[in-house]
């Protein structure tokens, strides 16, 4: 089945630009990325940009509006995915126990639902 992990992070917690502890978790990051290829289960991932970079798209009354940074004010940001082939949700939960963040964010583990065919 193929799993996302969706790594969201809070930018409260983080650790600063080129401390100690923020090498230390790339190193983690690198570490459990190759882990996971090595094991044949990574599909797919990587990091997202800045929430200041981002734009949210929406639709009211017809017309689509485009504003900048994120829909909604939380506390936690989604920073970045890796999507995986696996047995079940548990493998999956295992390698998201694995990354760095969890002990300062959180780490969502979803099912990916097989798109339906394109109409013709």
């Amino acid at each position: 089945m193929d799993v996302m992990l969706l790594i969201y992070l809070d930018p409260a917690k983080m650790p600063a630009a080129d401390s100690p502890e923020l090498l230390a978790d790339r190193e983690v990051w690198t570490r459990v990325t190759q882990e996971m290829a090595d094991a044949g289960v990574l599909r797919g991932g990587a990091p997202l940009d800045d929430t200041t970079a981002a734009q949210t798209v929406r639709v009211a009354d017809g017309d689509a509006f485009v504003t900048d940074g994120p829909f909604a004010e939380t506390k936690e940001i989604l920073g970045g995915y890796y999507l995986l082939e696996v047995e079940s949700l548990e493998e999956a939960a295992a390698w998201a126990k694995k990354l760095p963040n969890v002990n300062r964010g959180s780490v969502e583990v979803r099912r990916v639902l097989p798109a339906p065919p394109p109409q013709r």
